[in-house]
């Protein structure tokens, strides 16, 4: 994987002014452009779109400044259809349009080329185990929320909380199968991890695929396949959101699996009564790499 992310940056290089293939990229890896966005993604703190915006406008930064062509022939150049396109983007990275910045030859942020390592880690080792699940049915509440990687998300939160007492004990008498209890549930996830971008979530358990679903329940199908489930304990969501970030630094590097498109599960097995802290089980959709 390591060096499946070195080759898109190269790929990203080589085609800086046009549209990159990831798709086949991946596949002339032997993986795929989910798992490859999810990866970048998680390793860089970046969407891969974003990285390719910041790299086509730091290279486009110095066409700029020398001041050899005109705005709309670089434009060009880098795939935009016009200047005012063009000086959108470029003022989205550097803060300044690129009128400016010919003429005042900065401020400028530049994008270095991403370059990934393996570092030694792992020192804590993972709770982790691998289970092959038949077809099972998510049923729950379900909304559409925009995607937050630090802290409490209140959109979610609202969303929980708006639910009367009696409904959680309701669905939690309804859950029938693993993973068990009451569950938090992200589906239809950007692949690139963009913040911000929405996601449907879903508050509810889960039953086997043969078990109807009651009328006023949402509910999402769920595939036959591995799941990697990740045990995690602490302060919450801070250890929650550690081990989730660990899976792509550490587990998916050392191990011969991938992830595939599905929904994120995670399942509250011990709480404390203000939720400062729980313990959990992280289930991510793989198969084999």
């Amino acid at each position: 994987m390591i060096s499946a992310l070195n080759r898109l940056v190269d790929l990203v290089e080589e085609h800086l002014a046009e549209e990159l293939d990831v798709h086949g990229l991946a596949k002339e890896l032997g993986t795929t452009e989910y798992h490859l966005r999810r990866m970048f993604s998680s390793l860089a703190g970046m969407p891969l779109s974003e990285y390719v915006r910041r790299r086509r406008m730091t290279v486009a930064a110095a066409d700029v400044v020398r001041g050899e062509d005109d705005l709309l022939s670089i434009a060009v150049r880098y795939g935009y259809g016009s200047t005012e396109a063009f000086g959108r983007a470029f003022r989205a990275v550097h803060g300044s349009g690129p009128g400016d910045v010919r003429r005042d030859g900065g401020p400028l942020r530049a994008q270095p080329q991403l370059r990934f390592r393996l570092t030694v880690e792992g020192s804590i080792p993972m709770d982790t185990r691998l289970v092959d699940r038949p077809a099972f049915r998510l049923v729950g509440h379900a909304t559409r929320v925009p995607l937050i990687h630090q802290g409490v998300n209140p959109h979610i939160q609202q969303h929980i909380t708006a639910l009367p007492q009696e409904e959680h004990l309701r669905l939690k008498a309804f859950g029938d199968t693993e993973p068990g209890g009451l569950l938090q549930v992200c589906d239809d996830l950007d692949p690139d991890g963009t913040e911000g971008s929405e996601l449907t979530y879903l508050h509810g358990v889960a039953v086997s695929g043969d078990t109807p679903a009651p009328d006023d329940l949402d509910a999402i199908e769920v595939p036959g396949g591995m799941w990697a489930v990740f045990r995690t304990a602490g302060p919450h969501p801070q250890a929650l959101q550690t081990t989730w970030a660990a899976t792509a630094t550490e587990w998916f590097p050392s191990n011969p699996w991938r992830l595939r498109p599905g929904p994120s599960i995670v399942a509250v097995l011990e709480r404390a009564d203000d939720f400062s802290t729980a313990t959990c089980e992280l289930w991510l959709p793989v198969e084999a790499a």
